[in-house]
């Protein structure tokens, strides 16, 4: 009885025989299920008026026995699976269930009324032949979730098994047709009609999920589905959905779909909606993708949420950017400021499955009623939240000691300041001839990096290159890493560094200025720097340059810093004369002149 799942209790003991000789029953490989197996369940079925469903394996051995309600069948936990194999489980399902407590529906799929099939039935209770069960979703989720080989339903009428539907995983071979659905439906009119050689089926399935798998080698990075709902317009939820991609990018995964929704008003619960929810997941399961992505902050209430439907790992936009964080860290100070805002992040949205943040205590004194493990993770978290911010705070006096230096030496400072990936440090790099880490990705500077530059008249100035800004910045974050902002409150000029590339340039400038409103240095003089001007037309950056204002410049060409660099000094209102403002820079016999795009 061991592998007979169901409420078990109201049976007799003779019928508890009956089901525990069914598991000693076998059906063939080639077989989906075999017609004398089919008509001695369904004769069990016909006295227990309940469904009975069987889990049978490859070869024909039948692993479980599961005994139904009259509205429900309940899978027993076959354990978990990996979510990226390409095999499948090595079971299919057959259920077996009265006629009675079924609906109906066309060989089209399309659902039909009582009163249809009234008017259409035999001198039997039967319906016509061109009736067919529903297959009821759940069979269609376990079909894709638990990667089982094929579902069929069988109909059961006064004991004898009657028109069934069978639900196989599609074996497409166009990669570029959109399917609303990855499952095919077959419809019988008996289950002798039913003319597939399971064995292989199963052998070009896998053959086929095989050759159409994205090549591990092709991937870089974990696979990862988008998921956006927005109240806005299409344009402002592209432009959110696309920086999404690219955070996703930089932190080094690949994004197998983009799934967006249009909503009135977002689900309180889960975003999206349960059943979108459960879509999604399918659809992740079919690509091979074990990661979703939110668009925005999930509450602690919805992620817990989203996690009981779905093994999917989670994350919302805000944990993508800390994981940036995370990898782009290499000093001592980034690596304890990304940790703290992490902790800081996570510490509310801890449930009980969260074991990865702290050990469990046991062992002699460690018995007994106590805390539980949640308390403990808390506490431990909470612990060393206190333990980072004393660290931080130890780091940040170290920089006003630093800082107090330069001030008493009356060297000037330019802060460097932008969104992410608009081309600071490579503008750095530029002006200073320094090899300061760039790449064309968000957040590819973390830890702020400094480059003195000296002038023909023996002057120095100090450029500082800070961590690129972004809209919807966690608070958490911009809390821990108050440290490394603190180098713009010493500046005596700021640098708004613009992508002038960037179609979504004044969003950007926005986002900046709001954030150097709220650091509180609005006051200090500002100078827009419209950087990577190289790919764009002259009549292109000219136009950008009416509307929004701003020196043109290339950090790659080197073109405008010669301009860049005399608005440097006469904001400082040196007394110096500038005799020669690009000897400095010992261009290339190669360089793009001023007038030159």
């Amino acid at each position: 009885m061991n592998n007979i799942f169901g409420d078990l209790k109201k049976l007799s003991p003779k019928q508890k025989v009956l089901l525990s000789k069914l598991s000693e029953l076998r059906s063939t490989g080639t077989e989906i299920c075999e017609s004398n197996l089919a008509k001695r369940v369904s004769l069990i079925v016909d006295e227990l008026a309940v469904p009975v469903g069987l889990l049978i394996s490859r070869e024909g051995r039948i692993a479980h026995v599961i005994l139904g309600t009259k509205q429900r069948l309940y899978l027993p936990d076959l354990g978990r699976f990996r979510l990226d194999e390409v095999k499948l489980r090595r079971l299919r399902l057959v259920v077996f269930w009265p006629e009675d407590n079924l609906n109906w529906c066309l060989e089209t799929g399309v659902p039909v009324s009582e009163d249809k099939i009234s008017s259409a039935q035999s001198s039997n209770r039967s319906p016509a032949n061109r009736f067919y069960p529903v297959l009821h979703s759940d069979f269609v989720t376990d079909l894709e979730k638990l990667r089982l080989d094929s579902v069929l339903l069988v109909a059961v009428s006064k004991g004898t098994p009657k028109s069934v539907v069978l639900a196989t995983h599609s074996i497409d071979d166009s990669l570029s047709k959109k399917r609303s659905s990855n499952i095919d439906r077959n419809y019988y009119s008996n289950i002798n009609n039913i003319e597939i050689d399971f064995g292989e089926y199963i052998t070009e399935l896998e053959r086929f999920k095989r050759s159409n798998k994205i090549d591990a080698k092709e991937i870089n990075g974990e696979l990862a589905v988008l998921v956006g709902a927005y109240k806005t317009s299409q344009k402002d939820y592209n432009y959110s959905i696309d920086e999404l991609h690219e955070l996703a990018r930089s932190a080094g995964l690949t994004v197998a779909e983009v799934f967006i929704q249009r909503r009135r008003s977002l689900d309180p619960r889960t975003i999206i909606g349960r059943g979108k929810i459960e879509e999604l997941m399918l659809k992740a399961l079919d690509l091979g993708a074990d990661l979703l992505i939110f668009d925005c902050e999930l509450s602690p209430s919805q992620l817990r949420e989203i996690a009981k439907i779905t093994e999917h790992r989670i994350l919302d936009r805000s944990m993508l950017i800390l994981d940036i964080f995370a990898q782009r860290a290499k000093s001592s100070e980034g690596k304890v400021q990304v940790e703290l805002a992490q902790l800081k992040y996570n510490l509310p949205r801890l449930t009980d499955k969260d074991s990865g943040l702290s050990r469990l205590t046991g062992g002699v004194g460690g018995r007994g009623p106590g805390e539980t493990k949640l308390e403990v993770s808390r506490r431990r978290v909470r612990d060393r939240i206190v333990l980072l911010e004393k660290k931080i705070e130890h780091l940040s006096k170290q920089r006003q000691l630093r800082r107090r230096k330069r001030t008493d030496r009356g060297v000037p400072i330019v802060g460097l300041v932008g969104y992410t990936n608009a081309g600071k440090s490579s503008l750095l790099n530029s002006l200073s001839k320094s090899d300061v880490f760039a790449e064309d990705k968000l957040f590819a500077t973390l830890d702020p990096s400094s480059r003195r530059m000296r002038f023909p008249d023996e002057k120095e100035v100090i450029f500082v290159d800070t961590v690129g800004f972004i809209r919807n910045l966690p608070n958490e974050l911009m809390g821990a890493f108050r440290a490394t902002l603190e180098e713009l409150a010493e500046a005596d000029i700021l640098l708004h560094i613009v992508d002038v590339s960037n179609t979504e340039i004044k969003r950007h400038i926005e986002v900046v200025n709001k954030t150097i409103q709220e650091l509180g240095h609005e006051e200090k003089p500002t100078i827009l720097v419209l950087n990577k001007c190289d790919l764009l037309s002259e009549p292109e950056v000219k136009s950008i340059q009416n509307i929004v204002g701003g020196i043109a410049v290339s950090a790659l060409t080197r073109f405008g810093l010669t301009g860049l660099i005399t608005e440097i000094i006469e904001l400082m209102n040196s007394d110096l004369e500038l005799r020669d403002p690009g000897a400095f820079l010992e261009y290339d016999a190669t360089r793009a002149e001023d007038n030159d795009f």
